[in-house]
């Protein structure tokens, strides 16, 4: 590796304080490894900010498009390319590689370490026990294999990001399906601008005033939750039935190739009941409050674990309205305000139990789920898609990388 990069970019050490300085409000993001998953920037709520002043001391060389950045520890290589010239501070556990470019293609070597023949290599230069990571000294050495001949380096890249192009494509998409279904329940629901409101009547409740025929009620009385069983002796297998925790839930989907096995006897056994069903929410109890995904069909067979809580509507029908009330900032300012530890805040059905919530009546709500439903099923599909787009990238990449298939014009 030390061979090929021109730099490496390592302020792992820095933080404002020892620059003279604070995080601010806004400004230049800085990023940390908990920023860097699926080759895409993530927690973006999270991310802390410096003003220019800082900046410039803190990145006296600037990161520049095609550079990658990598993540050295807790996890260790994950990984996000540059496409453009941006702006960020690199902060705990991360690296900046830049390749030199008369040797290597950047983008080659960014689906290099993605693929198992780069990561076996990485992965063979790690140091610590408690959490896995990598040191500089160590980086340079990691050993690479690919083709002299700069043109095939960049036509073996070329096919492995057309899957992640057209994979952005569709997030693009879902970001605008989501922000549609979301305007609309706003406008519903919290502005009370729904079809014929100019007619409608309010009258007071404890949630102030709303229309007339709306109701008040508990979130038990509207919403079938269970929490995971918390169970950490599992019988670890290699097949069966995957099981869900904390850390499967990202960017609103859940990384099923990352979920871990127990048996089928197990699961169909004593834990029965925290089977999940296709269309299911499940939702983050600890860490970050409220991250929320949606299980699909080829999630399943699927089962509920540790800090996560299901939810199903009790009608069997009101999917979409959940989802929305799931996601709302009403239900999330909720947990936050709710939820107890001062280290890590967390939530649980006790919590759940004692938050109301407006109910519209059934024609409104019919109304909403005949026109928000079929979003949610496009948005559904999409993600199903992106999910086969990866496994296919997935099955070519080592094949690419190894040589055993070749990109010949």
């Amino acid at each position: 590796m030390g061979e090929v990069l021109s730099l490496i970019i390592d302020h792992r050490g820095k933080t404002p304080k020892k620059l003279g300085g604070n995080w601010s409000k806004n400004g230049i993001p800085a990023l940390s490894a908990k920023n860097i998953k699926y080759g895409q920037i993530v927690n973006e709520k999270d991310i802390k900010f410096v003003s220019r002043e800082l900046y410039e001391k803190w990145m006296p060389e600037k990161l520049e498009q095609g550079d990658i950045l990598m993540t050295s520890e807790a996890p260790l290589g994950e990984l996000f390319y540059l496409k453009s010239k941006a702006d960020y501070c690199l902060s705990q556990r991360l690296f900046g590689l830049r390749v030199n470019a008369n040797i290597l293609d950047s983008k080659f070597l960014y689906y290099y370490l993605f693929s198992s023949v780069g990561r076996r290599e990485l992965f063979r230069r790690i140091s610590g026990t408690a959490a896995e990571g990598i040191r500089q000294s160590e980086l340079r050495q990691v050993e690479l294999i690919f083709p002299e001949d700069i043109n095939e380096q960049k036509r073996i890249a070329s096919i492995l990001s057309a899957f992640d192009e057209k994979i952005e494509v569709n997030n693009k998409i879902i970001k605008t399906l989501e922000k549609i279904a979301q305007e609309i329940f706003k406008q519903w629901f919290i502005k009370f601008r729904f079809p014929g409101w100019e007619k409608v009547k309010f009258v007071d409740s404890e949630l102030g005033k709303i229309p007339e025929g709306w109701e008040v009620k508990k979130l038990p009385e509207i919403f079938d939750f269970l929490e995971g069983p918390g169970i950490r002796n599992w019988q670890y297998t290699n097949s069966g039935c995957r099981f869900i925790n904390i850390r499967l839930i990202q960017n609103n989907d859940i990384d099923i190739k990352s979920a871990n096995f127990i048996s089928i006897e197990e699961a169909n056994g004593k834990y029965k009941h925290f089977q999940l069903q296709e269309r299911d929410m499940v939702v983050s109890t600890s860490g970050t409050l409220g991250r929320s995904a949606i299980v699909r069909k080829e999630h399943l067979p699927l089962l509920l674990n540790t800090s996560v809580i299901r939810f199903r509507p009790k009608d069997k029908q009101n999917y979409t309205f959940m989802y929305q009330i799931l996601n709302s900032d009403y239900f999330k300012n909720k947990l936050l305000t709710m939820a107890s530890g001062s280290a890590q805040p967390n939530f649980g059905p006790i919590h759940l139990k004692q938050i109301k919530l407006l109910v519209p009546d059934k024609k409104t709500l019919d109304v909403f789920n005949n026109l928000v439903n079929p979003i949610y099923k496009r948005i559904i599909t999409i993600k199903s898609e992106n999910q086969t787009l990866a496994a296919l990238r997935d099955l070519l990449l080592p094949k690419l990388m190894s040589g055993e298939v070749r990109v010949i014009i």
